[in-house]
């Protein structure tokens, strides 16, 4: 693994569909938790987390009596009781990042794009733990999670290591769906992340739909990203080409990891 996980992690991805049933199993179980360990040992910790924040005690949150306790004793002193407005609370921030995951499996899922897929899924639990969606498209678009649901991040990459490659591409749809998904989140920033050669098939306004989200970053392969690269252009999207599986960590780093308002 340490010297070539490129190589290691898709042959345990092509193992995850190997005919020996007992090997299959084996291997499902072990590559989702090996794919989140050296995804994120590429990513910075607690990106998208709520966090604690001290607030006035009469608009949200549980008391804080250390903080309260000058209100408390002058309160007191005064022979009356402290008001809301005098004492503070502990809040929890609003998560930072929501994503939401959109893979195209319209066309040859190998290995390596599979990998890729499974990778770009376990970046996404790591960088918005608490809010994010992975959905999946070819003629019609699929939610492996959505983003109110309880998943474990184990049976989320199982589910992205369980695509097939088939059909034509419809991307407005699949941009559409994501917007769906993002809509009832709470961060502040909400970013739709598309992993795809942008190749629609179909013969929707793609770049009107991707002009209308808040956010969007293009992950395409490296040998093939002249679509993408267009599409980026059109919409004001970010991208960036992936030559090899770990590419992905160190692309969302760059595109993601900013903290821009």
């Amino acid at each position: 693994m340490r010297n070539d996980p490129d190589d290691t992690l898709t042959l345990l991805v092509e193992m995850s569909h190997a005919t020996d049933e007992g090997l299959r199993a084996a291997v499902r179980r072990l590559a989702p938790r090996l794919i989140l360990d050296q995804t994120r040992r590429g990513i910075p910790r607690n990106r998208g987390v709520s966090r604690p924040r001290t607030v006035p005690a009469h608009r949200s949150g549980d008391l804080d009596i250390e903080r309260s306790m000058d209100a408390i004793v002058g309160a007191r002193a005064e022979a009356r009781m402290p008001s809301l407005e005098e004492m503070s609370a502990v809040d929890w921030a609003r998560p930072e990042l929501a994503l939401c995951l959109v893979i195209d499996h319209s066309g040859s899922m190998n290995g390596a794009r599979l990998t890729t897929a499974a990778v770009a899924g376990a970046a996404c639990l790591t960088f918005a733990p608490e809010e994010h969606a992975v959905l999946a498209f070819a003629a019609r678009t699929t939610a492996l999670k959505r983003i109110a649901d309880a998943s474990t991040p184990t049976r989320t990459v199982e589910r992205i290591l369980g695509l097939r490659g088939h059909g034509t591409t419809a991307l407005a749809d699949a941009l559409r769906e994501a917007q769906v998904q993002l809509a009832g989140a709470r961060a502040r920033r909400r970013v739709v992340l598309l992993l795809s050669d942008c190749r629609d098939t179909d013969d929707a306004d793609v770049t009107r739909v991707a002009r209308g989200l808040d956010e969007l970053v293009i992950l395409a392969p490296a040998d093939d990203d002249d679509e993408a690269q267009r599409l980026a252009r059109d919409s004001g999207a970010r991208v960036a080409a992936i030559g090899s599986v770990l590419d992905v960590p160190a692309a969302l780093n760059r595109l993601i990891a900013d903290d821009r308002a």
